[in-house]
């Protein structure tokens, strides 16, 4: 480069020689919005509300509503479009403006500028002497805010023809993650390189990697009805099968955490003593589902469940020992009572065995798997999408997969999309909320069923079915203690099983109905479907009939969401600011806060601040 040519030749001589297409320039856009939309709706309900504004625009036109916050660390203000409002989900953020002390114009800012400004007030905010402590957490957090935005750009880039509904299709559709986090798409020890194979937007496939231990090491259990010798029949082919020395049994492992396990001494130990080999690659190519960890196969029965060396969103994630044992004992429990046959549109994918290899001194080796059920074989791909897949945000240009199934349902029945909507929706609670509420009321057992952990049977155009996943999220009641441990004693020994009701309806709330239910109600108002207040009414109309006929904890639960002025939302921006690892803490608790909630009858009245709520 020659040394007399001006910093802003060097700039555009180096900008033109790089060939940037149109459609990437756009998807980071897209990215960059997005990102400032997640973080920017945690921060507003964590950390500052802001002030709701109106003002009209310099060309004339009807008023604008903005949310301003002061920045006072960077001595600056910030002013956020909002281009649509909602009473139970995410604010839609346009243009994103900024005001220098002593300026007296708004002066547009990219989206990510805005939010490095957004990050630094986070912890300017608790003190000069702690923000000063927490400098590392500061840059921490920006650096995942950074990771999770190259996450989405990266994703919709490959997003392109994904948009089906079958079971994987939609597993791994989340390009943009969950709107309730501030860093969604953020994946901590998975390199660029390693993203298009593991990372579930760009639809990788690969074999597991086997490791062949000595029996003596293993550690294993299955509820009645599993064999664990069936189960690893089943991820390979007989004529692919290794040849085991006498005394050996198969391990499978994530090939992320096979790598990261022969780094480990004790492991690489027992490989050079010969109880332990390392066999390479071996069986059916799996994908990732949208947790990323587990693994799916439409050719094999079972999914695999592995720790990995990888922090998702907020943790590391781990498969802890008092996981395993919960999942095969809360198999045992539901089959030794009936409850699932008198709710027969409630479907538990159960977690009833694993393997591991148990080492000295150690609760977990790394080695933890569980086996989930698969009802989502071939032939059955289309009964199972998440609620998650179906309420996300769309590629731009495309409709949201709620859309086009409740748009198709009108077309077929000749309702109009306001009535199709309504039907799709009392059909959903029907699935998803009515059997959880009852089975908590008469079992004791509520579920940590979150739009990712719940799956809708959509197959026919209304919801038939709703299934539930994942062996961290079972709350078992105290009040029914004598009951469940006489059905499963072991639950008495597992930590974190067991709860008292006044924190289980908190969560259960949190999950089921903020995380979930206001989810698909909000999706269904951003695309114009339906008017969210029309959906909250209905809802509120179920959970008043549940509250009157059901006597026990499940009646107390939906009474007590009713007439609770706020209601309990995870805090993921103040986890994430403190560095907080959730499933670390005890009982696998994060921070929580309150928020408004939007069933209470009283929270018409008190808007939030001179915003005005688009009805649809």
């Amino acid at each position: 480069m020659p040394m007399h040519l001006s910093k802003r030749q060097i700039s555009r001589r180096q900008i033109s020689t790089r060939q940037v297409s149109v459609r990437e320039v756009s998807m980071r856009e897209v990215a960059e919005r997005a990102t400032f939309q997640s973080f920017a709706n945690c921060y507003l309900r964590e950390v500052d509300p802001g002030v709701p504004s109106a003002h009209q625009p310099e060309c004339g036109g009807a008023l604008v509503d903005y949310i301003e916050w002061s920045c006072a660390a960077a001595a600056a203000s910030l002013r956020a479009e909002v281009e649509r409002h909602s009473l139970c989900g995410p604010l839609r953020f346009g243009r994103v403006f900024v005001r220098r002390a002593q300026e007296n114009d708004w002066r547009e800012i990219a989206p990510l500028r805005a939010l490095y400004l957004m990050v630094q007030e986070c912890y300017a905010g608790m003190g000069a002497e702690r923000a000063d402590a927490l400098r590392h957490e500061e840059a921490g957090l920006l650096g995942r805010v950074l990771t999770s935005y190259h996450g989405m750009a990266d994703g919709l880039e490959a997003a392109a023809g994904c948009g089906g509904l079958n079971f994987i299709d939609c597993e791994q559709s989340l390009i943009f993650g969950h709107w309730l986090h501030p860093t969604p798409k953020s994946l901590q020890g998975i390199t660029d390189w390693q993203r298009p194979t593991y990372a579930p937007e760009h639809r990788g496939r690969f074999p597991l990697v086997f490791f062949a231990a000595d029996a003596a090491l293993i550690r294993q259990d299955a509820a009645p009805g599993c064999s664990l010798p069936e189960i690893l029949e089943a991820l390979i082919a007989p004529d692919q099968r290794p040849r085991l020395r006498p005394g050996e049994v198969l391990i499978p492992m994530h090939p992320l955490q096979a790598e990261a396990l022969m780094l480990d001494p004790a492991i690489a130990e027992l490989t050079a003593t010969g109880r332990l080999r390392c066999l390479g690659p071996i069986g059916t190519c799996f994908s990732p589902t949208s947790s990323v960890r587990t693994l799916y196969s439409a050719d094999v029965p079972w999914m695999l469940k592995f720790s990995l060396p990888v922090r998702i969103t907020n943790s590391l994630r781990v498969n802890r020992m008092s996981e395993l044992e919960a999942g095969v004992a809360v198999s045992r429990l539901f089959a030794r009572t009936d409850i699932l046959a008198r709710h027969p549109r409630f479907r538990l994918i159960r977690d009833p065995a694993y393997v591991t290899l148990a080492l000295p001194d150690r609760t977990e080796s790394g080695f933890e798997v569980i086996f989930r059920e698969n009802p989502f074989t071939r032939g059955f791909e289309n009964n199972g999408v998440t609620i998650a897949a179906l309420t996300a945000d769309p590629p731009p240009g495309t409709h949201s997969r709620l859309e086009r199934i409740i748009r198709g349902l009108a077309a077929r029945s000749g309702d109009s999309i306001v009535e199709a909507g309504r039907r799709w929706f009392a059909a959903y609670l029907d699935c998803a909320l009515d059997p959880l509420v009852r089975i908590y009321d008469e079992l004791g057992v509520a579920f940590e069923a979150h739009q990712q952990n719940g799956l809708l049977d959509v197959s026919a155009g209304l919801p038939s079915a709703f299934y539930y996943r994942d062996n961290q999220g079972f709350y078992l009641s105290n009040a029914h203690r004598d009951r469940l441990t006489a059905l499963a004693p072991e639950t008495a020994r597992i930590g974190g099983l067991y709860f008292d009701d006044c924190l289980i309806q908190e969560r259960f709330g949190y999950y089921l109905i903020v995380n979930q239910v206001c989810s698909v109600i909000a999706r269904m108002g951003q695309d114009e479907l339906v008017a969210e207040e029309a959906l909250l009414a209905v809802l509120r109309e179920r959970l008043e009939r549940l509250a009157t006929e059901l006597n026990g904890v499940g009646g107390e639960f939906a009474a007590s969401f009713l007439s609770r002025p706020t209601v309990a939302a995870k805090a993921n921006l103040l986890t994430r600011m403190l560095d907080i690892d959730e499933l670390e803490g005890e009982d696998g608790r994060a921070i929580y806060v309150q928020l408004p909630n939007p069933l209470f009858t009283g929270r018409r009245a008190a808007r939030r601040g001179g915003i005005r709520a688009a009805a649809v």
